[in-house]
């Protein structure tokens, strides 16, 4: 039994938004299956830390999540940038227990525990270099990390935060989101939303106390990454 994470899987079965097209992303749907079918037991549980689906609805979303269901292993999944399908967590959990998809749960203001470990996150935010802060999108993340943080306290587990945005890009850091991954406690944080040329920019590794670790399945090699 082991924790595997594995962000921005961009699938497109309910519309027509094809990843194929881009490079590095050819063939990519066969290579992610075989990938996961190799490295992910059905006693293991995988993270996706956003980016999901290019659904822009739950009716869109549907054989999306048939296909994330039918991969072996039970799958937490976070909110991306693109996941224009996500409304409320509430409206989430009511289409998953109504279509029976039985090994997806929403990371989305709480926490899973896992062994000796808590499984945080939300999907964070970054200040883009030359883009103005938008200061009530930065403070609303920052509080939704608290809170999954806070209910991961309440297990008295090691907290392990997995977000969609890097807190940290190039020359950038998002400091409001950084200073509560510190303030719980957290070593180590994964993350996705950076492809291509971007990964040359990406911190992968020690910042500040903090382990961080891209996870885009791009950069990945399609492949599911171990935490544990």
């Amino acid at each position: 039994m082991s924790l595997y994470t594995i962000g921005d899987l961009h699938l497109s079965f309910g519309c027509d938004k094809p990843m194929d097209i881009f490079k590095g992303w050819e063939n990519y749907l066969p290579r992610l299956t075989q990938n996961w079918n190799d490295t992910i037991t059905e006693n293991d549980t995988v993270v996706i830390v956003g980016d999901i689906s290019w659904a822009m609805s739950l009716e869109e979303l549907q054989p999306d999540f048939d296909f994330i269901n039918s991969l072996p292993g039970q799958k937490i999944i976070l909110r991306g940038n693109h996941d224009y399908w996500f409304s409320t967590k509430k409206k989430c959990d009511d289409f998953i227990e109504l279509n029976g998809f039985s090994t997806i749960k929403i990371l989305f203001n709480n926490a899973y525990e896992y062994g000796n470990y808590s499984i945080c996150g939300t999907r964070g935010w970054i200040n883009e270099q030359g883009e103005q802060v938008d200061k009530k999108v930065l403070m609303r993340e920052a509080g939704r990390l608290r809170l999954s943080l806070e209910e991961g306290k309440k297990l008295s587990k090691e907290p392990i935060g997995f977000l969609h945005y890097p807190p940290v890009y190039y020359i950038n850091e998002c400091k409001e989101i950084i200073d509560v991954l510190k303030e719980y406690g957290v070593k180590r944080c994964f993350y996705g939303h950076i492809h291509g040329a971007g990964f040359q920019y990406a911190i992968d590794g020690d910042y500040q106390g903090i382990n961080y670790r891209l996870v885009s399945c791009d950069y990945t090699d399609f492949r599911p990454v171990k935490v544990l």
